[in-house]
């Protein structure tokens, strides 16, 4: 191919799970993400480039074709939609779930649920699929704070260990998703790079492929 193919990656605990499996494939940063200022990085393949996003700009960059290919929480992927993009690979990495959650000992009245979460097309395919009548309250911050402060009755959010919900008074409800971080790849990169596109994502799944086997192990 002409260019390097690009990579979007997502910053925070997405990029550090998946930095190592990039390793094990043979692709690593010529600088320190850590500590340098940069977002589009040189790798130790000439035709690869990494560029580093916010989880949710890394979908709209592969569906432009910004970006070639990208790594994302299934999270994002299940709010923003797929169109444009192929999903070939589950990583297996930054797994959590995606639930709705209460304060302790919470029980739905007759009227509407006060619903606050960040993901409010999950939200609304999720209350709707179960014939509950919610109001959705959009927030980016925080969501534990909202049932404290009386702001709604319910979160939908992302849960790991749970730690943070039970510190704040709130217990998990219903399970929504299993989440964990995706490959991506654009549909015209796909057919222009069908090679190059093919060779990372099956030097991917390889490295998925062996670290499974060394968890099992």
């Amino acid at each position: 191919m002409s260019r390097p193919l690009i990579l979007a990656l997502t910053k925070g605990r997405i990029l550090k799970e998946t930095l190592p499996l990039l390793a094990e494939a043979g692709i690593e940063p010529l600088d320190d993400i850590k500590t340098s200022r940069k977002l589009v990085f040189a790798t130790s393949r000439d035709d690869v480039r990494l560029v580093i996003l916010r989880g949710t700009d890394v979908p709209t960059y592969v569906r432009h074709g910004a970006a070639d290919v990208g790594v994302v929480g299934k999270d994002i992927l299940l709010e923003q939609g797929a169109d444009g993009l192929y999903e070939p690979l589950d990583l297996g990495i930054a797994r959590c779930r995606l639930m709705t959650a209460a304060p302790v000992g919470w029980e739905p009245g007759q009227g509407r649920i006060r619903v606050a979460t960040k993901f409010v097309n999950v939200a609304r395919a999720y209350f709707a699929s179960r014939g509950m009548q919610v109001e959705l309250i959009k927030l980016y911050g925080a969501m534990e704070l909202a049932p404290i402060m009386d702001l709604a009755d319910v979160i939908v959010d992302i849960v790991d260990t749970g730690n943070t919900l039970k510190a704040n008074g709130l217990e998990p409800l219903q399970e929504i998703a299993q989440v964990s971080s995706r490959l991506v790849v654009n549909k015209a990169s796909m057919r222009a790079h069908c090679d190059a596109v093919t060779d990372l994502t099956d030097a991917l799944a390889r490295a998925v492929a062996e670290g499974a086997s060394d968890a099992a192990a």
